[in-house]
């Protein structure tokens, strides 16, 4: 085994392109056997062949399919089914073409089927090659906040097959010619939440000892890691510029939204009169749902959803969904999984309320009882809220909101509008996984509950 460690990298990428390679084999004999009238006598077969290849690999990257061992089994076949799915279509489309006229179906759905099978098995034995090749790292937790480091450590103790936390060190109680002796003895650092003196020291000192670290980053990390590099004579400087998007780019940004809401409105149309009605006939309630979120500048707007819970659900007070919450509907259930009750924001974003990509649009409420924690949660307000985005693609809807805020400072620090392509073709592989839908637990309503008090105090105090 420790011969084949030494060539891990090359084993899993001919596992890779043995994966391509099966599925394209899978194709052309779909293609050979069930569609003569599209092939040609010469090199045209190879274009055709080309392109199922590159618009396959490009999908697959896109979703993360290649990511064995990083992702989850599951959400690997997941992405790579998913990448499958459009491959196909737009070959099929492709062979429509060529064959002026639309070609049938069933013969490319079965090629679809056994595509789909063969990445699943080579998925599986890939999985565990790449774990008898990569061994989890044996890690020592480095942190200054015991809580957030707890959290971290939590999630990453899930991934056993990647991750081992050995041991943790509170960097208050010891000195650091002690931790330096103990990291020595791990293959990676964990820091967490440490004063940045401290950090640089333990980055500085895994470096000379090649030691893979990991960092969770407060918002300077996030800023500086989109900066830019400049030359000032004979000194490096970086440089950010902390002024969100350029003209140009909200101009080419609020074209794109326009062109994706008026088409997404005409294609989901018939959806959402189907849910439309079955709202209705579910309880006789109002169909739509209205509430008061901000976007940029922190200006208040009325987003639109499709109600999914009960009418007054919010009658008490505002409350966060929980799992298994009583207040949603039975086509509350089924429409939140699939983010159907999402559809009518695209009149927001028709509107200029919202970005089709961009921050989540929160509740006032939830504003300002995060903003109360974090007060750089406000960063967030220098772009539209978006419909879909980097934290609802990456996290779930009961993530943390110090780690929604991270994840969209690294959105507008790092914005392109080939990101924005990329994050609403991503946007398709969340639909359908159950964990981003996860809701809070029962506590973060207390904390709603909190912050309403105190902002009432607050009120009084002012008069």
């Amino acid at each position: 085994m420790k011969i084949f460690v030494k060539f891990r990298k090359s084993i899993m990428l001919l596992i890779k392109a043995l994966l391509v390679t099966s599925v394209t084999l899978g194709f052309i004999e779909t293609w050979s056997t069930n569609y003569i009238n599209t092939l040609f006598s010469k090199n045209g077969n190879y274009v055709v062949i080309l392109s199922f290849v590159v618009i396959f690999v490009v999908f697959a990257s896109l979703y993360g399919a290649f990511n064995i061992g990083i992702y989850r089994l599951h959400e690997v076949i997941y992405s790579f089914s998913l990448s499958l799915i459009f491959t196909d279509f737009i070959m099929y489309l492709e062979l429509s073409l060529i064959a002026r006229e639309l070609i049938a179906i069933p013969p490319m759905l079965l090629g679809l089927i056994y595509q789909i099978l063969v990445v699943a098995v080579i998925s599986i034995c890939a999985n565990i090659i790449y774990y008898k090749l990569y061994a989890a790292r044996k890690i020592v937790a480095i942190y200054g906040n015991k809580r957030k480091a707890n959290l971290l450590i939590r999630k990453m103790s899930k991934i056993k097959e990647r991750f081992s936390i050995e041991e943790r060190i509170d960097i208050n109680q010891h000195s650091m010619d002690e931790i330096k002796s103990i990291i020595n003895n791990f293959e990676a650092v964990l820091i967490c939440d440490v004063d940045k003196n401290i950090q640089k020291e333990l980055i500085s000192y895994c470096y000379t000892l090649e030691k893979r670290t990991y960092l969770l980053p407060d918002i300077t990390d996030i800023i500086t890691c989109s900066s830019y590099e400049i030359q000032i004579s004979d000194t490096p400087v970086l440089m950010s510029r902390n002024r969100g998007l350029t003209i140009e780019q909200e101009l080419i940004k609020r074209i794109m939204d326009i062109i994706i809401s008026s088409i997404g409105l005409i294609i989901t149309s018939p959806i959402m009169l189907i849910c439309a009605i079955a709202i209705k006939l579910n309880d006789g309630g109002p169909i739509l749902f209205k509430q008061n979120r901000i976007t940029k500048g922190g200006k208040i707007f009325n987003v639109l959803k499709f109600r999914s819970m009960i009418v007054d659900a919010d009658k008490g007070g505002a409350k966060k969904a929980v799992n298994n919450d009583d207040r949603i509907t039975k086509v509350g259930r089924i429409i939140r999984a699939c983010r159907m009750d999402e559809l009518p924001q695209l009149i927001n974003i028709l509107r200029g309320d919202m970005s089709v990509v961009g921050p989540r649009p929160e509740r006032i409420e939830n504003v300002y009882e995060y903003s109360q924690k974090f007060p750089e949660f406000e960063l967030r307000h220098r772009v539209k809220a978006g419909l879909t985005g980097f934290a609802q693609l990456y996290g779930k809807y009961n993530t943390s909101p110090e780690d929604k805020l991270n994840m969209d400072l690294f959105y507008i620090e790092t914005y392109s509008v080939m990101q924005d392509i990329k994050l609403l073709i991503l946007t398709f592989k969340v639909l359908f996984m159950r964990e981003s839908t996860e809701g809070f637990e029962e506590s973060a309503n207390e904390n709603v509950k909190a912050s309403k008090s105190i902002r009432e105090r607050e009120k009084k105090n002012d008069k």
